[in-house]
């Protein structure tokens, strides 16, 4: 019973006195806030009211990339320092470059195709017969997670040789009503990772329509009426007015998507597991930390993830301030 007992807190009694202790931090500042002068009291306040957003992202974020730079330059264990040798590792193996190159290839294709298609929808779609439906249709694999999309196109990808059985995967049935040979869509290396990419591009292409949408529809009308009265044909209009008129937005898409793609793992893992050449980092990054062990090694290949997105964040925010400065 005694054993029980000591198990049951070893799971939750750490989670418990961590909630105890960062309520009485905020409860000890409030009240400092409350009784403190008149002449500091607004430096308090603020710092009652902002306090606990710093504490919990200390812990649950600052101290964590912290402790993973550490450990990307130590061993398996986490307790030896080995320097660089697990970036020698990473920028040496054959295995871990075709992670790095399909990464690339990735965050590349999907929020280019994706934008593609959102735009093409928002525009031809836009004030048609049945828009709100058509856009519902479109918008409706956004509601679905991840790891569903990976296990519904898993099906539409299965293979099943001939002779063993009846083919469950559309596709391949497709293809053995026209007499063709049923193919290996998740298992031929490199064209797998392009199968892959379809499945991110269906879900993220609602995500781009919406938004690109809301801001075609943003554009003011009088600009369009003004360029149709000097000539401008539709295309014309399209490029010089509402383009320009919607680069915001287009900037913003791109690199919401291009974020959550170098972020992909639950794709990759419910259909291919990483296995026939298409592991992307987040995916490796787990199969190195927690499956093989290898804290390292896992450690830098999630330092590598972090320094492939801070070149897009920091670009949007730079766009995003532009634009403040603009208005």
């Amino acid at each position: 019973m005694t054993a029980f007992w000591a198990d049951l807190f070893e799971k939750f009694g750490v989670m418990v006195v961590g909630l105890v202790a960062f309520a009485a931090v905020v409860g000890i500042v409030l009240f400092l806030a409350d009784r403190a002068p008149k002449k500091g009291r607004d430096f308090w306040q603020l710092l009652a009211f902002v306090s606990p957003a710093m504490i919990l992202l200390a812990i649950g974020l600052i101290y964590p990339a912290i402790r993973t730079i550490y450990l990307s330059f130590t061993n398996r264990s986490g307790r030896e320092w080995v320097g660089l040798r697990n970036y020698e590792w990473m920028f040496t193996q054959p295995e871990i470059i075709t992670v790095l190159v399909n990464t690339l290839i990735w965050v590349a294709l999907v929020p280019t195709l994706s934008t593609i298609f959102g735009l093409a929808y928002a525009v031809f779609i836009d004030k048609s017969h049945g828009e709100k439906v058509l856009k519902s249709l479109v918008f409706m694999p956004m509601a679905i997670s991840f790891v569903g999309a990976g296990i519904i196109w898993r099906f539409v990808y299965e293979y099943r040789e001939l002779g063993f059985g009846e083919q469950i995967g559309i596709l391949n049935q497709i293809i053995v009503w026209f007499g063709g040979e049923p193919q290996q869509f998740l298992q031929n290396s490199p064209w797998n990772t392009f199968f892959l990419i379809i499945v991110m591009v269906w879900i993220q292409t609602g995500f781009a329509m919406v938004l690109l949408s809301a801001a075609i529809k943003g554009v003011p009308v009088e600009i369009i009426e003004a360029a149709r009265l000097d000539g401008a044909n539709a295309w014309q209009q399209f490029r010089n007015v509402t383009l320009p008129g919607i680069r915001g937005t287009l900037v913003v898409v791109i690199t919401t998507i291009s974020i959550a793609t170098l972020k992909v793992f639950d794709i990759v893992r419910a259909m291919t597991g990483g296995q026939f050449g298409t592991s992307v980092v987040a995916n490796e990054m787990y199969t190195q930390a927690f499956n093989r062990g290898e804290i390292g090694q896992g450690s830098a290949l999630a330092l590598i993830l972090f320094v492939m997105v801070l070149p897009i964040v920091i670009y949007n925010v730079r766009v995003m301030r532009k634009q403040k400065e603009i208005r």
